[in-house]
């Protein structure tokens, strides 16, 4: 049942305990109003979630802060997600608690972040964060210790505390400004948010412009619940996005590899590039793979595409993924075309390799700051590509036994799922691996190294004595 269908019929019995706000919108009279910033309580038999969908990790944090005399709720995509029939990757915890009262709460936890100051909660590898209700901030009074924002109108600072209602206010999406009370396993939320779930709709919170000049990253946050969700987004939430996607070159390299990892390894990688580049937010994220994608080479889009859906693929099947592989897709195109350009310039082939490498990895890390545990395996899987086709005997062999063979050759045969001929080059090096030290030497046509049988000396004629 759709929860504005549900909630209507609880409201039935409970006359006095629903704001008009919510009763308007479900009776469809607020269709064009504002998302209303006053929480709603849907009662526990009014919802779906229980405890026992709740990581017990998380549970524990809820209840440490409850019985310690603080509010703690779940909040965001896991209560979405569970309202959904979803089940969460990560479960965040909200709460009037100051991040240095909740460090003292847990022996296991630790402060994090200076823009948006945090705790994460650790068990094992297993980590909860922990964020005190914000609160909007006024530029002209409050201490720039605590909220600052800077010329392009964007929050360096914002750790301004609050009430539960002035934290749902600054939530970025109305379906994000929803909670799990501990308290009473009840549900908070925003009357409009409750509509865009059942109507699954994605929703800026509050002036969309001004939103994104806070945050740039709300854009490419929208695109990726859009994806994951299958969701719409709203046209005045989508409306900014051509004109202000330039703000996210603000965004610090490092921050927008983290982002660009949550987009592309959540097992819905295809959809959300595609939506990116049809939102007009690929191009500031991965400039030379946009670039690519529009040349005259179809094949550059289905590569990479093929890529996305080997990685959703492996994801989906609970298999590991190296961000590695994925960015050596992701600028493969662009790594090509330097590299012969270098080539034509009249450079060897092997330093062209390396220095068309370091070049397009250099010029990607000023938009995602690529560690150099990644950037390292790039340039072996690259390289890897041309060395693959040298199947002297010798050489093969020592192939097998790089640390990077199994990536350089999954990646070739990449090339060829998109399309690529390689004259047989994946099917050959698929049997070599299978078949054993004979079958190798007879795909190398090496000769037999089976000693030979030795002869006896020819005896010399004995020397004549005069």
């Amino acid at each position: 049942m759709r929860y504005t269908a549900r909630l209507s019929n609880w409201y039935i019995g409970n006359p006095h305990t629903l704001i008009d706000s919510l009763l308007n919108i479900f009776r469809g009279r607020s269709k064009t109003e504002a998302p209303q910033a006053k929480l709603v309580t849907i009662p526990r038999d009014a919802h779906s979630i229980s405890r026992k969908q709740i990581n017990p990790n998380a549970i524990k944090v809820l209840y440490r802060l409850k019985n310690s005399g603080y509010q703690g709720l779940l909040v965001g995509g896991c209560v979405r997600d569970l309202m959904l029939g979803i089940e969460p990757k990560d479960f965040d915890v909200a709460t009037n608690a100051t991040p240095e009262q909740v460090r003292q709460l847990f022996s296991n936890s630790r402060l994090i972040g200076r823009r948006f100051k945090l705790v994460h909660v650790n068990f094992g590898r297993d980590t909860i964060e922990v964020a005190t209700f914000r609160a909007a901030h006024d530029p002209d009074t409050s201490h720039h210790t605590i909220a600052k924002a800077n010329d392009h109108g964007m929050l360096v600072r914002d750790n301004v505390y609050g009430t539960l209602d002035d934290d749902a206010a600054r939530r970025d999406f109305t379906v994000n400004a929803i909670y799990y009370d501990i308290a009473d396993f009840s549900i908070k939320a925003l009357p409009q948010g409750l509509k865009d779930i059942d109507d699954r709709v994605l929703r800026i919170m509050g002036d969309p412009e001004q939103r994104y000049r806070e945050d740039p990253v709300r854009m490419i946050r929208a695109a990726r619940f859009a994806a994951k969700l299958h969701f719409t987004i709203d046209e005045k939430t989508s409306a900014p996005f051509q004109s202000l996607a330039s703000l996210l070159t603000n965004v610090s390299s490092a921050r927008m590899f983290d982002e660009t990892l949550k987009l592309l390894l959540g097992g819905y990688a295809h959809e959300t590039f595609e939506t990116l580049d049809r939102l007009h937010l690929l191009k500031p994220l991965l400039p030379a793979t946009a670039r690519a994608i529009q040349s005259e080479h179809p094949f550059n889009r289905q590569f990479i595409l093929q890529a996305l859906n080997n990685t959703d693929d492996r994801i989906r099947a609970g298999k590991s993924i190296t961000p590695a592989f994925l960015f050596a897709a992701l600028l493969w195109p662009d790594f090509l075309e330097k590299r012969t350009a270098l080539i034509n310039q009249g450079m060897p082939e092997a330093p062209a390799t390396q220095k068309a490498a370091q070049i397009a990895i250099m010029d990607q890390v000023k938009y995602t700051a690529i560690p150099k545990r990644f950037t390292l395996p790039i340039k072996e899987i690259w390289d890897l590509q041309w060395r693959l086709t040298k199947r002297t005997p010798q050489k093969a062999l020592a192939l097998l036994e790089q640390s990077r063979f199994r990536a350089g050759y999954d990646f070739m045969l990449l090339r060829e799922q998109a399309g690529e001929p390689l004259d047989g080059l994946g099917d050959w090096w698929t049997k070599f691996q299978a078949v054993d030290e004979e079958g190798r030497t007879k795909m190398l046509n090496i000769k037999s190294n089976k000693p030979k049988r030795s002869r006896a000396p020819k005896k010399r004629p004995a020397a004549s004595s005069d």
